[in-house]
């Protein structure tokens, strides 16, 4: 398979929070870079198009957009 990112991801292990329509959901972020990540969820789950997600070490917030969802993993980029 192609890789079709334009910048490499470095791989993390940061716990993260999602939300956006009123609720919340814990997380991890697995991999990212300036332009985007693979979050991994508590399970299987609906995932709105946008949505910000916080880091829980920096408090960075991010907008995201959804790219791909596999089983419990997504990938967003960053808008």
């Amino acid at each position: 398979m192609t890789e079709r990112r334009k910048l490499e991801r470095i791989d993390v292990d940061e716990v993260a929070y999602m939300f956006g329509d009123g609720t919340s959901l814990r997380c991890r972020v697995v991999n990212m870079s300036e332009q985007g990540a693979a979050i991994e969820l508590p399970s299987k789950q609906f995932v709105n198009p946008t949505f910000r997600l916080m880091l829980e070490r920096n408090r960075v917030v991010y907008s995201c957009r959804l790219i791909w969802a596999s089983d419990n993993r997504i990938g967003v980029a960053f808008e």
